[in-house]
């Protein structure tokens, strides 16, 4: 049994098989070849040559695996599309839709973007509408000091700016530490106020043994430590 020439052929004009596989499927054909099958009908040297012919088609499948994705795609493709799209295809060169491409998206970059009412650009480079730039407020300007009079569009950007790099930045040369507490103040003399009014604050809370301690004294009187032990040196209790 002959593998036919006409797979030989074929084999050896495709570039792929001719670099990976050629060689392999050669000394298969060869190995095939030289198996004559005897007179008597032996079922195992049968089996033997069918082995081999396996091997052989299992090489070519494994070298032309690409091209026959390739193919069962464009034929996917083809069968979901409409009858007259895939008429147009066949009718335009693939040379000529490349050629098209860039000079019609050049053609839409130089053209002027309408935008009278300066809005801000979407994620489309397009002007977004008008109804959602009044929605979020964008056209209030905010200023903040401590930013360096950074102007701030829209209520969002405002109180998202609180957390960034560069109001963090202004507050640390203030050395004020950026906390909750003086989230919405934008000026600097109303920062440094409120920061010292928290230090105030804040010590007036603090534990103070000297006055908050308490003492008995032998009748039994509460007294505070620091008046506790200025009557005991003075001789008192």
């Amino acid at each position: 049994m002959k593998i036919p020439s006409q797979i030989i052929l074929m084999a050896k004009k495709h570039k792929a098989l001719a670099k990976l596989k050629e060689k392999q499927i050669e000394q298969v054909i060869q190995a095939s070849n030289q198996q004559e099958l005897p007179k008597e009908d032996n079922e195992g040297q049968r089996k033997k040559k069918m082995a081999y012919l396996e091997v052989a088609i299992l090489q070519y499948k494994d070298t032309l695996q690409q091209q026959l994705n390739d193919t069962m795609n464009l034929v996917r493709k083809k069968q979901s599309r409409r009858y007259e799209e895939n008429e147009d295809d066949e009718a335009v060169p693939v040379q000529d839709q490349q050629l098209d491409q860039p000079e019609e998206a050049s053609s839409e970059d130089e053209s002027p973007i309408y935008n009278p009412k300066n809005l801000p650009l979407g994620w489309d480079g397009r002007p977004i509408p008008y109804w959602l730039y009044k929605l979020h407020g964008l056209g209030v300007e905010y200023k903040c000091e401590i930013c360096g009079n950074t102007s701030y569009w829209g209520r969002k950007a405002f109180e998202d700016h609180f957390q960034g790099w560069r109001h963090s930045y202004g507050m640390r040369c203030l050395r004020i530490p950026n906390t909750l507490h003086f989230k919405e103040i934008t000026k600097i003399q109303d920062a440094i106020s409120l920061y010292k009014k928290i230090q105030y604050d804040q010590e007036r809370s603090k534990f103070r043994p000297e006055y908050e301690e308490e003492y008995e004294d032998t009748d039994g009187n509460l007294l505070n430590k620091k008046t506790y032990y200025d009557l005991k040196k003075q001789g008192l209790l």
